[in-house]
């Protein structure tokens, strides 16, 4: 079987060398020349990706890349994978899913299967994308060609997530629909999971990433309620988390990050005021979450403020670009939104990260590209005023931070077993 993966992202890149690896030969598809030049030399731009991975797919001649859409016509089922952002109105963007169905209508033949996986509102995979393909192929979904939603389920960063094992959910716009779809899944995930329809399939992804940003909500607003009372918070979350039933731990922090949490939620609010319906429980996260940074830079004001510093003119490092740890993935990072909070108020701002070593250009905060990196030595970090643990790296050794640096915000909890001065670190 030949199928074509469209957008070779975190999503898109995993998913292609899975299937590659089961006996079906995959054309990753990408408008980035730079992504598809970069793995046809056998190189990966992601960290949990090995140079060694692609290379074995390559070898194996189960995998190419090539930004030629025309090649479509050369498979018999397309993935599409492509992000689905936010506009500046915190509206959904689909232009990217709209975009790349146009170019596969031009392509698309009787009895191919196309099968969206980027998280989206309920509708977009049977109105939307069917009528792209629809209108610029001349077939018909469910009659000429199948259509199905499946979505995506990554979790960067652990090493107990593998595609192959992860509960594949799968929607078709038909029963007939569905069944290729399942056949298709079947060939590299253990678990396929069939529901009645894409609508079902797309409404339980966002319910999954919503459950997560309302939980996290919750802790990031009783982290600043306990503060106030004197109590820690992290304490508190280990307390409950002894609990065997009933209770689920989550962790607060400066704010929500990545591509799915902060966005996918709003997705489902802006298609339910089509239906008339509020969703004040979504909303209400989403603006306690979206305060975090503010309430950091209170406490980082308050830290430097107990050794008679202001922010303004202040030398503040930035420990974690990226959104969660031990990943090179920093979009929708808080990370971004502390350094633009903190240089507004007159500090100077530098970063540490390994994983991103360089800040790569992006649409919403274009000022930091190019930024690089500092130094990890005694002489470079002791020179910062305050240092700003905003993601918990696991091979940053905070040991050695709690003997250089005078003074620590911490958002992770990533000094609690470290031997620190007294008046040292101040949580947040």
């Amino acid at each position: 079987m030949r199928i074509a993966i469209i957008g070779l992202g975190y999503v898109g890149l995993p998913l292609s060398f899975q299937f590659a690896r089961s006996g079906v030969t995959v054309l990753g598809l990408d408008i980035d020349t730079a992504k598809v030049d970069a793995l046809n030399q056998g190189r990966s731009y992601i960290k949990h990706i090995s140079a060694d991975a692609v290379a074995e797919a390559l070898k194996s001649g189960a995998f190419s890349a090539s930004n030629d859409f025309s090649r479509i016509g050369e498979v018999s089922a397309i993935i599409i994978c492509v992000p689905t952002p936010l506009n500046k109105n915190r509206e959904p963007d689909i232009s990217y899913i709209l975009d790349t169905g146009k170019s596969i209508a031009r392509h698309l033949r009787k009895g191919m299967l196309v099968v969206l996986e980027s998280t989206t509102y309920p509708g977009t995979t049977d109105e939307d994308l069917r009528q792209v393909l629809e209108a610029g192929s001349g077939l018909q979904a469910g009659r000429d060609f199948h259509l199905a939603f499946s979505p995506e389920r990554e979790d960067p960063g652990n090493p107990d997530s593998k595609v192959a094992v992860i509960p594949k959910l799968v929607g078709g716009y038909t029963p007939a629909c569905l069944d290729k779809a399942v056949q298709l899944y079947s060939l590299a995930v253990k678990t396929v999971v069939p529901v009645s329809s894409c609508r079902v399939a797309e409404a339980a992804k966002i319910l999954e990433n919503t459950f997560r940003s309302i939980n996290i909500a919750l802790v990031n607003e009783l982290k600043v309620v306990y503060s106030a009372m004197g109590i820690d918070v992290w304490e508190v979350i280990a307390a409950a988390k002894t609990k065997p039933f009933g209770y689920m731990a989550f962790y607060p922090g400066p704010g929500l990050g990545g591509h799915c949490i902060p966005i996918d939620p709003f997705y489902l609010t802006w298609k339910a005021r089509e239906y008339g319906q509020n969703t004040r429980f979504i909303e209400l996260a989403g603006e306690i979450n979206t305060a975090m940074p503010a309430y950091v830079v209170s406490r980082v004001a308050e830290a430097l403020n107990d050794r008679q510093k202001p922010i303004k003119g202040s030398s503040i490092l930035v420990v974690g670009l990226a959104y969660k740890p031990n990943v090179d993935d920093e979009r929708e990072s808080p990370s971004y939104f502390l350094m633009e909070a903190l240089s507004t108020r007159g500090a100077k701002v530098a970063y540490y990260d390994p994983y991103v070593p360089v800040i790569r250009p992006t649409r919403e905060h274009a000022r930091w590209a190019g930024t690089q990196s500092v130094k990890w030595d005694h002489e470079t970090v002791s020179g910062f005023d305050l240092v700003l643990i905003a993601t918990n790296h696991a091979c940053v050794s905070y040991q050695e931070l709690s003997d250089w640096s005078p003074c620590i915000v911490d958002t992770r909890n990533a000094m609690a077993a470290i031997k620190t001065k007294p008046g040292q670190v101040w949580k947040a």
